[in-house]
């Protein structure tokens, strides 16, 4: 079977020397694990890139040593129109009307690949033009929680709806200090509680330092939302931010569009994507 989506586990056993300055274009004791058996050839690049810290870092493929419950998972699905719409999101000459776009669709890909196998159904017999059918049916009564941060959130969770049948949208505002680079939560308009067994998305475009999206999982932690039942959506994610994720939420799952290898001092992801919020809005 054709390999639909790579799975990346990080062990994040991360050595940070003072007196480094290049990092290597892979990730950090990184173990790549194929969800099917797969005849590809993997490759990477070693062309250094500058960095603020660096990490000695290592490869290492591992298709067939299972994978533990409580390990922390990210995907970075390899089909073409995720990296078609990562480059228009990377282009600094893309207007902001075609960004956001992008955004949109991005988001509407990794949704996707997020909920296979993941969304409750059920199932029964119904009558077609031609005679009676066995069908399937994405189950109503348990809508999926989209939270999307904003300001940027908004635009990946787009067109959550029309991908999911059921949904139900709760907003969350974070403002990153730009001097501290600590989160502030201005908007909250997550219920008290959620149903048990709910399935969320958070959605959250650029995952840099990490702040911003452990401050939105711990206040869903707060309200009994288990790490397994939590899937992130990101356009682009960097190596701090994972590393947090992996350390403080087990058994979280998260989508990512590219994955790249730093931050700078000012917390945005090297070469990332920019300000996803004021490249979306035009602000």
């Amino acid at each position: 079977m054709a390999c639909c989506c790579s799975s990346i586990h990080f062990k994040f056993n991360l050595h940070f020397p003072s007196d480094a300055s290049l990092i290597p274009h892979t990730l950090p004791h990184l173990s790549l694990i194929p969800l099917f058996n797969t005849k590809k050839k993997v490759s990477f690049s070693t062309a250094p890139r500058r960095t603020i810290t660096a990490v000695t870092s290592r490869v290492t493929m591992e298709a067939d040593k299972p994978v533990s419950d409580n390990r922390m998972l990210v995907f970075v699905p390899p089909h073409p129109l995720i990296k078609h719409w990562v480059s228009v999101l990377r282009n600094e000459q893309t207007p902001s009307p075609i960004f956001r776009n992008a955004m949109a669709e991005l988001g509407r890909l990794l949704m996707y690949e997020a909920s296979r196998d993941w969304l409750p159904t059920v199932s029964g017999e119904i009558l077609s033009p031609m005679g009676v059918a066995s069908v399937e049916f994405i189950d109503p009564r348990e809508p999926v929680a989209v939270i999307p941060i904003l300001r940027a959130g908004l635009a990946l969770a787009e067109h959550a709806s029309s991908i999911l049948p059921a949904t139900k949208t709760y907003h969350l505002g974070i403002i990153r200090d730009e001097e501290t680079l600590q989160p502030t939560i201005y908007l909250n308009k997550l219920p008290e509680n959620f149903a048990e067994g709910s399935k969320v998305f958070v959605v959250d475009p650029m995952l840099a330092t990490g702040g911003s999206i452990v401050a939105a999982l711990s206040l869903l932690k707060e309200r009994g939302v288990g790490n397994k039942q939590i899937k992130v959506i990101s356009a682009c994610a960097a190596p701090p931010a994972l590393q947090k994720l992996s350390e403080q939420f087990p058994g979280l799952h998260v989508y990512t569009g590219i994955i790249d290898p730093t931050v700078n001092d000012k917390g945005f992801i090297i070469p990332g994507l920019g300000d996803a919020g004021d490249r979306s809005y035009g602000t």
